[in-house]
């Protein structure tokens, strides 16, 4: 699910106190389960029990058998998770091959450092990467490109028992002296605040629990980096509730005091101005240069939001005058504060959006200027430095970046790479931009543009890795939709690999939020499927934002249909161009990638050998009733209107499935710590598809539920994804029909 709208899972504990290096203290997170037993026998996994629901919606009489995996307490729910992890493991560990393809992958991922995210404050560059070999990211900080690299948070000398600590989110503070940094367990995001002090190389006292995905979701510092303003989780509502994300409240922490007394910024219904709903959270955004606050309630995974402005001091003394700068219909993706001025990303009239301009002391959307028109490429997000406003560009799937100088003229800038750009960072207080970039065959590097020489240049904070890919080649293409639709796709594959319908492929997509699948390195993982002669393809399915709102509208909703319906009709087009055959064809898809997997391949069944559902939504029909479902009515649908109800039965997979029909071999992945999509809703889909199987004359191809009783939403750390991939990868293999991957007799 979307990354900026990340809620708890389960029934898990917050416990503040257990202390780390440098008095350091942490989320304990004991967990609801127990760890799964690797010795108990692996024998096949019997169905699970029928004990569900039947209930009527709306005229329509929806049978759920396995709605008991909804309660963690049920008896039977842990016994049938470590089965079904055991049933996996002996399956997974015993295709031929696995061992040295996962050997292979581990080899290449710790040659490749990851670095995630830059940040430039107070003249120093702070960064999070994790280098070579290593199993975690950590955060490092620079006094300049030149100067050393010091290490300031390593959350593996935290690590407690057999489980991890990890670096969530982070934010340095104007003056570059602080970082303030969410830090939890076990892939269980679930942040415990921290605030580390640069001049002391010590953390402070005060810990803030309940604060997640910080730096998404309104966590900004004083500009006298005195204190900072954050959003935090209601007390009484417990991790894995329904109502655990509801009313949150926007609080200001000064440095050096007890986070108990913080004090209340912004709540629903402590100022008129905010109505709000309860899946609204409350975030206040300042910046260095400006005696405004920008505030907004942000829905959830909702694109659009009202926006307001006040002055700083008047909020501080608790007497706000709050000017509305918009409202939801007027399509404001992003405000930006720079001193006097709003900076607003609008897609109102302009699917692939533009930058509109007015004052902060008195906005006004009518009289706006628009300083940066809709062009054919599409607008994703907009920073503020110090010698002007940089904007990062999308177009089908791969990224650009133009600079809005001072005097209003606008520039392209050349990048050295066809790819991604990944966290384009900015300071109002220094010019330039920063960034990440990468591309499928170009690993990922850290970048400055300098607006002096006017060029992009790597800055070597990272080294560079020993990977060399020049024997494969990337092929953009495209397929016609059903419709007539252009759907793009990323083709990845060695050098002249023959066109016979005979080659291993693997189609990844995903489609939903207006999210972009941009092209990234995998860490050099995929190299050990490509080395097999494994294709690997991106389809840039309609409900993501490669072309922009219009791309994303395409496929949400009650139009979701296309996004799965891209997904086949990119996979007939690869088989008519002898890119491989049904047979030798695989499927992935990962969150909201489940929806177009699952309904791709309950859809068309006939089409794929093999099918990879990682963290995967299968049960949208119940997914407003998992604790991270009310944030997501915008994306999907609620059953409580008839079209919502109409648009959520017709995505999900969960009942999409049929009876004694042959389904492709499916692996199901899930972390029991994840809080974006609930294991239950990967638990059900396996089961269902177990039942279905079950009533197939011939033996039924393998289902397996792929569990990780150290993780959430996706592993968390290296060695934990290289075991998910070489799973994946020697899966595929199997399935595929790879001579050097199937068992003997075969």
């Amino acid at each position: 699910m979307r990354h900026h709208n990340l809620s708890r899972r389960g029934v898990l504990q917050l416990l503040l106190g257990a202390t780390g290096a440098a008095g350091m203290s942490i989320l304990t997170n004991p967990g609801r389960t127990r760890p799964i037993r690797m010795n108990q026998k692996a024998s096949n996994p019997p169905l699970a029990r029928i004990d569900g629901v039947k209930e009527t919606i709306w005229g329509r009489t929806i049978d759920d058998p396995y709605r008991w995996m909804e309660n963690p307490n049920d008896a039977d729910w842990q016994p049938y998770m470590e089965r079904q992890a055991a049933h996996a493991r002996a399956v997974l560990d015993a295709i031929p091959g696995r061992d040295k393809l996962a050997a292979r992958v581990k080899s290449l991922s710790a040659e490749v450092p990851r670095p995630r995210k830059i940040i430039p404050r107070g003249g120093k560059i702070f960064y999070e990467n994790r280098p070579k070999s290593t199993n975690n990211f950590k955060l490092y900080v620079r006094d300049g490109i030149k100067q050393p690299e010091r290490l300031l948070i390593d959350p593996s000398t935290l690590d407690q028992g057999d489980s991890h600590v990890s670096i969530d989110w982070w934010m340095p503070s104007p003056d570059g002296r602080y970082v303030v940094a969410g830090l939890s367990k076990g892939g269980s995001e679930n942040s415990v605040l921290h605030i580390f002090d640069l001049s002391t190389n010590t953390f402070l006292s005060e810990r803030i629990d309940r604060v997640e995905d910080g730096d998404n979701q309104g966590l900004s510092w004083l500009p006298d980096s005195s204190g900072f303003f954050y959003n935090r989780l209601a007390n009484e509502n417990k991790p894995g509730d329904l109502n655990y994300r509801l009313d949150s409240a926007a609080f200001l922490h000064r440095l050096h005091s007890d986070p108990s007394k913080d004090r209340l910024i912004l709540k629903r219904g402590l100022y008129p101005e905010f109505t709000g709903t309860p899946e609204e959270y409350p975030s206040v955004d300042t910046d260095v240069n400006s005696d405004y606050v920008v505030a907004s309630f942000v829905g959830g995974v909702r694109n659009y939001n009202s926006f307001f402005v006040a002055r700083r001091d008047d909020l501080l003394s608790g007497r706000p005058r709050w000017l509305q700068v918009c409202d939801l219909d007027d399509e404001i993706q992003k405000v930006v504060l720079a001193a006097d001025m709003l900076y607003l990303l609008s897609t109102k009239g302009a699917p692939n959006a533009k930058v509109l301009r007015t004052s902060a002391s008195k906005p006004d959307l009518a009289t706006a200027m628009l300083v940066v028109p809709e062009s054919s490429v599409v607008i994703e997000t907009i920073a503020i430095a110090k010698d002007g406003l940089y904007i990062k560009d999308m177009l089908g799937g791969y990224s650009g970046i133009r600079r809005l100088e001072v005097d209003g003229t606008l520039q392209r800038i050349e990048l050295p790479f066809e790819g991604s750009l990944q966290e384009l960072s900015t300071n109002p207080m220094e010019p330039g931009a920063w960034f990440i970039g990468e591309s499928w065959l170009v690993p990922p590097s850290c970048y400055w543009f300098d607006p002096g020489s006017n060029l992009v240049s790597v800055v070597p904070l990272i080294e560079r890795p020993g990977i060399d890919g020049s024997g494969y080649e990337v092929i953009r293409s495209v397929a016609i939709a059903r419709d007539g639709t252009k759907v793009p796709m990323s083709i990845i594959a060695r050098r002249g690999l023959k066109h016979d319908g005979s080659n291993p492929t693997l189609v990844d997509a995903y489609g939903a939020y207006q999210i972009s699948s941009t092209p990234w390195f995998f860490n050099g993982r995929l190299l050990a499927f490509l080395e097999q002669g494994g294709v690997y393809v991106t389809a840039h399915v309609r409900g993501g934002g490669e072309y922009g709102s219009r791309w994303w509208k395409a496929g949400l909703k009650r139009t979701k249909a296309n996004t799965w319906r891209d997904l086949i009709d990119c996979c007939q087009s690869l088989i008519k161009a002898g890119w491989t055959s049904p047979q030798h064809l695989a499927i992935s898809g990962a969150s909201a990638g489940g929806i177009t997997v699952g309904r791709a391949m309950t859809e068309r069944p006939d089409l794929f050998a093999a099918v990879i559902s990682n963290v995967g939504v299968s049960n949208t029909l119940r997914g407003e009733f998992e604790e991270n479902g009310p944030g997501n009515i915008d994306e999907f649908g609620t059953v409580k209107d008839r079209d919502g109800f109409t648009g959520l039965l017709g995505m999900d997979s969960y009942h999409a499935v049929n009876d004694k029909t042959t389904y492709p071999a499916v692996l199901l992945t899930t972390g029991i710590n994840d809080s974006r999509v609930s294991p239950w809703q990967v638990a059900k889909m396996a089961a269902r598809l177990m039942q279905a199987g079950s009533q197939v004359g011939a033996p039924a191809n393998p289902v397996l539920l792929r569990v990780d009783f150290k993780a959430g939403h996706g592993s968390g750390t290296r060695r934990q994804r290289d075991e998910e991939e070489a799973d994946t990868f020697a899966f595929v293999l199997w399935r595929t029909g790879h001579p050097r991957f199937q068992p003997r007799g075969r």
